[in-house]
């Protein structure tokens, strides 16, 4: 692990199973669970940078699904325009 990932030991998820980040279609349920930790976290800015910053990253990273973190990049990209 890079210290640049350094934040990774003191998330939440990693206490956790590790499933719930990483629910199948139709699983809304795991999505909201796996939220509510993000929410407790105090490692879910760097995690959320990560994940924007990378969009193979698939799961729940930084409180955000994959359509969450499509719809801030989207954002992103229209405010630097």
């Amino acid at each position: 692990m890079s210290s640049s990932h350094g934040w990774r030991g003191q998330a939440l998820c990693a206490q956790v199973d590790t499933a719930l980040f990483f629910p199948e279609n139709g699983q809304g349920n795991l999505t909201k669970q796996a939220k509510r930790v993000c929410a407790m976290c105090d490692v879910t800015m760097p995690c959320l940078n990560e994940a924007l910053s990378d969009p193979s990253l698939i799961g729940i990273w930084g409180g955000t699904s994959e359509r969450d973190r499509y719809a801030l990049r989207r954002q992103m990209n229209k405010a630097s325009a």
